[in-house]
């Protein structure tokens, strides 16, 4: 069975506006997991950083995902609860949403943030 999993921001920022940045591999682990979720406080994240002029998007998040058949995992309580009990080995609240979705949904988050990987959380590195 294919694996399931969850990109860190950064990895969906860079899929969808600099590709040149993702490794092949990962490209076709992509092509061939079960399902791929991006989480909407990544959405959220990326959206602040391009009206602050931080980054630039070639497509809004939201078409971006519905070309490439990624799935939004939506931000809910229950995920944030969970995510003010982890330990904090992270401090940005972004990050420590998606190792909180990670963790409950069973996914495989995928990043390059090797601070990560303190937590228990399968990752793929990039």
């Amino acid at each position: 069975m294919s694996s399931r999993f969850l990109l860190d921001t950064h990895v969906l920022l860079w899929l969808n506006s600099e590709l040149k940045r993702i490794p092949r591999s990962l490209v076709t682990a992509l092509d061939e997991a079960a399902q791929v979720f991006y989480s909407a406080s990544s959405a959220w994240e990326l959206s602040i950083k391009q009206s602050l002029e931080k980054i630039q998007l070639a497509s809004p998040v939201s078409s971006f995902a519905r070309r490439s058949n990624f799935l939004e995992l939506p931000v809910t309580t229950q995920y944030a609860e969970a995510a003010a009990k982890l330990p904090l080995h992270h401090r940005d609240p972004f990050d420590r949403m998606l190792v909180t979705q990670a963790i409950m949904e069973g996914l495989v988050l995928v990043t390059s943030d090797r601070q990560l990987s303190k937590y228990d959380v399968k990752i793929l590195a990039v």
